[in-house]
């Protein structure tokens, strides 16, 4: 199988040139809900004769480019519905192979960018300021920065950001100093660095009235003032999860490791973002997950952002190997029936990705085509835990979790600071496993990586701790139902105190039972914690569920209709998908 040397979700070819530094100047203007910016990109050529190169963008406004400081021609191509618009640019000169030129582009961004949410002060916590934070996983940050806009393509950055001097400023990358802004006194310029390549979809940046904590030796949490504390105490275990995943994995390479609470609307559980891991304020609310979702988004620090899949059809090298990871962690910190507990739920959910999309849809390949696939359609728990299981029924062949994990940390040796395929992995397997290459051989590889549906081995995992949590659920429901008597199993809910719609992980799914139950009490309750919290793992079932109660399907549009303007731009469109939407109508 030939490795690529394009990328299905990019119009970049890295087979060309390849980009290994980008210098980025943001003017952060919360009036028109722009970027005014310039990005410097240092790029390396690949072949003799090179004149020309592609950049991914999106929505953007380009005034400008220029190479090696003299102007350069560009045209815009023809916008592509979810990939944007290929920047094409002629040099003004020819280079050979090995050769770097500083492409230079000046450009505004627009404010509908699919990378960043623009909140109003209302939309906060503290009520008084603005806040800008960005999402640029897995092809938006073509609409924040022209790029070559694929994982393949890993690079150091710099940035300098101006804003308004009573906000914060935070990147994925150190803190490298502030400044007031020459240009203009209401403003200060905040600088950061990035030594460590990586790939673009982990630029982030965050605005807004922040405030920090330090929870560790290389650790701060950062969030606005009325949540800062809540958050310090609630991550407190951060250095502890870091060096559990150092022993399994190696040194941690980033410097620091700090983590920031988003406003409600982050539309994911976390964000691994290099030196500022994302975090939704779901978990300050009694989200059960806390501990997974932080210990997943460490764990990228290796796999992912250290070893990343080389295009997006090999996606499950990352999140199938940070699963892995994560309940090694878990095993070490916890026990290993806590690790099987947790794989437990995880099957749990990949079934239901499965039933989602269908057992025959090719998205629920290990290994997707994506050609001509949106890539925020195609997201689902699928490369996380049909990954997982891959690894897992690996782990019971080779020898068992000390065994495997050798393979992992050797992998992660190996590869660290560079995008590979499957069948690079596929092939280091082998190689790591010479002795046990029939084994490998028995393995149903076409089953496991091309062929969509569950995977073709169940793992047999220890249910002692998911008997308990049975066990415990029986003795709670018998005298609920010995008190109930005949009332309908739906309608004892309502002997309780109401729950209160963020305490909890669990809610989400009991509204959509009681939603699918047709009790009609739980519609309220059910449309006001899609629209309260914006993270999709919760809003999308719940808007989807409320919908298909014939008697409050129209009460589903009008309701998202009402609330689309404050949501993330990928969970509104997604969201208006799944309602069958008209978005030029809903806006």
């Amino acid at each position: 199988m030939a490795w690529p040397t394009t990328d299905p979700c990019s119009f970049s070819s890295f087979s060309k040139c390849v980009t290994k530094h980008l210098n980025l100047t943001f003017h952060v203007d919360f009036d028109s809900h722009v970027l005014k910016a310039k990005v410097a990109l240092t790029v390396e050529v690949l072949v003799d004769n090179f004149t020309s190169l592609t950049l991914d963008t999106k929505d953007l406004k380009v005034s400008k480019v220029t190479a090696n400081g003299q102007a350069a021609k560009f045209t815009l191509g023809a916008k592509h519905s979810f990939m944007g618009t290929p920047l094409e640019i002629t040099l003004p000169f020819d280079l050979s192979r090995g050769q770097h030129v500083i492409v230079e582009v000046t450009y505004e961004t627009a404010p509908s960018a699919s990378a960043l949410q623009w909140l109003t002060p209302e939309q906060t916590a503290g009520k008084k300021h603005p806040y800008l934070f960005s999402q640029c996983q897995a092809t938006h940050c073509r609409s924040m920065v022209p790029c070559q806009d694929t994982p393949a393509m890993k690079h150091t950055y710099y940035a300098q950001v101006s804003v308004p001097k009573e906000l914060v400023a935070v990147m994925s990358a150190l803190r490298d100093g502030e400044e007031p802004d020459p240009q203009d006194s209401s403003r200060i310029i905040y600088r950061f660095r990035q030594p460590v390549p990586m790939p673009c979809y982990l630029i982030a940046i965050v605005v807004g009235a922040l405030e920090s904590r330090e929870i560790g030796p290389r650790s701060r949490v950062w969030s606005e003032k009325e949540f800062v504390d809540k958050a310090a105490y609630e991550f407190s275990e951060t250095e502890t999860m870091l060096k559990t995943a150092e022993g399994l994995a190696g040194p941690y390479v980033w410097g620091q490791y700090d983590i920031l609470v988003l406003p409600p609307s982050f539309p994911y559980g976390g964000m691994e973002n290099p030196c500022l891991t994302f975090a939704t304020p779901t978990l300050l609310a009694g989200d059960r997950s806390l501990s997974s979702v932080i210990a997943h988004e460490i764990s990228h620090s290796w796999t992912g952002n250290l070893v990343t899949n080389k295009t997006w059809e090999h996606f499950w090298l990352n999140e199938g190997h940070t699963v892995y990871l994560e309940r090694m962690i878990g095993r070490s910190m916890e026990s290993e029936q806590f690790r099987q507990f947790k794989a437990m739920g995880g099957w749990k959910d990949l079934q239901e990705s499965v039933n989602t999309f269908g057992a025959n849809n090719p998205l629920t390949n290990l290994v997707p085509n994506l050609n001509e696939v949106d890539l925020d359609e195609a997201f689902s728990s699928v490369p996380y835990e049909k990954g997982f299981s891959l690894l897992y029924h690996l782990e019971e062949l080779m020898g068992g979790p000390e065994v495997f994990m050798g393979f992992v940390k050797s992998y992660i040796q190996l590869f660290s600071y560079s995008s590979i395929t499957t069948e690079e992995w596929k092939h280091y397997l082998f190689t790591y496993f010479k002795n046990k290459v029939g084994i490998l051989n028995k393995v149903d590889w076409n089953a496991w990586m091309y062929t969509p549906g569950m995977p073709p081995v169940k793992p047999q995992y220890d249910s002692t701790m998911a008997d308990a949590c049975i066990a415990l659920c029986k003795r709670w429901v018998k005298p609920c139902e010995e008190d109930a008597g005949s009332v309908p199993t739906q309608r004892l809910q309502q002997r309780r105190d109401p729950l209160q719609a963020s305490s909890c992980s669990g809610v989400p799914s009991w509204l959509r039972l009681c939603v699918k139950s047709k009790w009609e009490d739980a519609v309220p309750m059910a449309l006001k914690m899609a629209t309260e919290q914006g993270r999709m793992k919760f809003t999308r079932p719940l808007f989807k569920e409320v919908y298909n109660f014939d008697k409050y399907h129209e009460e589903a549009v009008r309701v998202f209709i009402v609330h689309r303007a404050a949501m993330h731009p990928v969970t509104a469109n997604l969201v208006a998908k799944d309602l069958k939407v008209d978005t030029d109508k809903s806006t």
